[in-house]
């Protein structure tokens, strides 16, 4: 395996020398000549989406609130090195990623972002929202940051334990160890009035919700390996669901709520914005690979060319008879996904009135029968909806937040990874009263 200065000394053969500067520790470092000439370095990152079909990085430069696409890369996973999600064979994923990490930075002309953000994804991987309320016996009082921190603790202490107790009621293993991925402060409210910042506040009612997102130790250290071996200093580990509802939330115009489903190679995730903040994340192991081994078992073909005739029909390439065929055979496991899309959104809806839009992405959502259930559905019939919900398929162009000048993503396959670059703009604006005091209290637990 290259390593990160192999790869760089491969790639910049050829490069024109004043686009590269070097490090008293012989490291090549890549600088804008006007950012070098006021003294600031390029905010460079790569997202990374280790998919259970494809291993897809960008390398994006954040400028402001906004990121630059300046390479991207895909490369396929075998069948024995993912599963539903999760990594099965740890140096088969990392020779994958290297491959899909060496055409990005080949079209990003050479440079290397070696603070990466990686997503994660699979059934274990539980993110919720809980809301905690707290009455002030001293309503005249400023609000103090030990009152926030201790609102934000017992919150976390709750959405700890209950991440845990799903986990060992899904797998039967009790004291499994889970991790944080990825936590945020979704509102504050003072006497029932929403704050930014509650500091400095009077009043006598004091409430916060908070979302959080955990995983089993073994798949973050999966994952914490896998960078070590690409030469990447893991910048975060983001719940993939998450990502994609607090990106869209904020680029598609959704702001009032909606449903985010993504559905990948092995996994479908769904998430649940409402009023402005996320909720909620499901995940169940249906995925495109589910549909193509259907295709596979049924017409006695191998797993190679079941996905080349499941892409062909998806394409609309197949025609009459041929396509009536493959329909049939999808029919069982397209309701099998349907029912299980169902009885999730139920589950996040809570009995509270669920938001009347519904956005699909991942390479799964181009299967034409996966969109014509979701249209056809007695949405009203069924769950708390109070108008038929609109179902739409993001496209790269709707995430505003990202700039792809050369338009390297073209599919509602690569929103996932563009989700994560977003993540990189938020790390790096991240640094109000809200973000300050949720570091410090999950530093203080150790989680």
């Amino acid at each position: 395996m290259r390593n990160l200065l192999q790869r760089l000394r491969n790639l910049i053969q050829g490069e024109r020398e004043e686009d590269e500067r070097i490090t008293e520790s012989g490291v090549y470092d890549y600088y804008d000549q006007d950012s070098e000439e006021g003294g600031g370095q390029r905010q460079l990152f790569t997202a990374l989406d280790i998919g259970t079909a494809f291993a897809k990085a960008i390398i994006v430069e954040v400028v402001g609130e906004q990121a630059e696409v300046l390479g991207v890369g895909r490369h396929p996973q075998s069948y024995s090195h993912m599963s539903d999600g999760f990594v099965t064979d740890i140096p088969g994923v990392i020779a994958n990623c290297n491959e899909a990490l060496i055409k990005a930075e080949q079209a990003a002309g050479g440079i290397i972002a070696p603070s990466a953000v990686i997503g994660i994804a699979g059934e274990l991987v539980k993110g919720s929202s809980t809301t905690v309320s707290r009455q002030r016996q001293q309503s005249t009082k400023p609000i103090t940051t030990e009152e926030l921190d201790a609102l934000i603790t017992i919150a976390q202490q709750r959405l700890l334990k209950s991440a845990k107790e799903r986990i060992t009621a899904e797998t039967g293993y009790s004291n499994i160890d889970v991790r944080l991925t990825n936590a945020a402060v979704i509102s504050t409210r003072i006497d029932g009035q929403t704050v930014t910042n509650p500091i400095g506040f009077r009043g006598r009612h004091f409430s916060l919700t908070l979302f959080s997102a955990f995983a089993p130790l073994t798949q973050l250290g999966a994952l914490e390996t896998i960078a070590q071996g690409l030469d990447l200093t893991l910048t975060a580990i983001v719940a993939e669901p998450y990502a994609l509802a607090r990106c869209l939330s904020t680029n598609a115009g959704v702001d009032s709520g909606a449903i985010f489903i993504d559905i990948g190679g092995g996994t479908t995730d769904i998430a649940l914005v409402r009023q402005g903040g996320i909720e909620e994340t499901r995940m169940f192991a249906l995925g495109g690979r589910t549909f193509t081994r259907r295709i596979a078992t049924t017409k006695g073909i191998s797993i190679k060319d079941a996905e080349r005739l499941k892409i062909s029909y998806s394409n609309g390439e197949i025609k009459n008879s041929d396509r009536e065929e493959i329909q049939a055979i999808l029919a069982p496991e397209c309701q099998t996904w349907m029912d299980s899309v169902e009885l999730l959104i139920e589950e996040l809806s809570k009995g509270e009135l669920l938001p009347p839009a519904i956005y699909i992405v991942g390479g799964g959502s181009a299967l034409p029968d996966v969109y014509q259930r979701l249209e056809i559905f007695p949405w009203m019939q069924a769950l708390p909806f109070s108008r038929q919900p609109i179902i739409r398929t993001v496209q790269p162009e709707m995430v505003s937040s990202i700039i792809d000048r050369e338009n390297l993503l073209t599919n509602a396959q690569d929103i996932t990874p563009m989700t994560l670059a977003y993540q990189a703009v938020e790390l790096q604006n991240e640094n109000n009263v809200l973000e300050r005091a949720l570091d410090r209290v999950i530093s203080a637990m150790h989680i």
